[in-house]
């Protein structure tokens, strides 16, 4: 657990899941981070300072209300929300990517308020780096 935070390792090892105590959840139609979310993101980004070498992969997800082309922009901006927040808090640009994957993810029902809401959201994943890996290849 990281600040909150439940961690969860994904592709063997490979990355990390970082799911939030709060969700990083968004109303519809919204790209705006809730207090909650900031709270959980300014803790997080403390650590991420903390463990300069890695990269964070930020993607952003729609519910399936509106269509693909309100959609797919949507899930950008929720994941650049991200970005931004982080980057506000200090943390690199350089080790952060993002990627809006629109409605195409759901992780519930959409045919349920419950599921869109869980559908409105932002995850995050945390890789080695460059240095990370060739530090372990060589035993440091």
């Amino acid at each position: 657990q990281i600040n909150g935070a439940q961690v969860e390792s994904i592709n063997d090892g490979q990355a990390i899941k970082v799911t939030f105590e709060s969700g990083i959840l968004f109303a519809t139609n919204s790209s705006t981070l809730n207090t909650a979310s900031q709270s959980s993101l300014t803790s997080f980004a403390n650590s991420l300072k903390n463990n300069p070498d890695t990269d964070v992969q930020i993607y952003g997800h729609t519910d399936n209300t509106g269509s693909d082309a309100i959609n797919n922009p949507l899930s950008e901006k929720r994941a650049q929300a991200v970005y931004n927040f982080l980057q506000g808090k200090g943390v690199s640009g350089t080790r952060m990517v993002t990627q809006g994957f629109g409605s195409t993810q759901p992780v519930a029902d959409n045919s349920t308020v419950a599921g869109r809401t869980q559908n409105r959201r932002v995850e995050v994943y945390i890789l080695p780096n460059e240095k990370m890996i060739k530090d372990a290849e060589q035993g440091k």
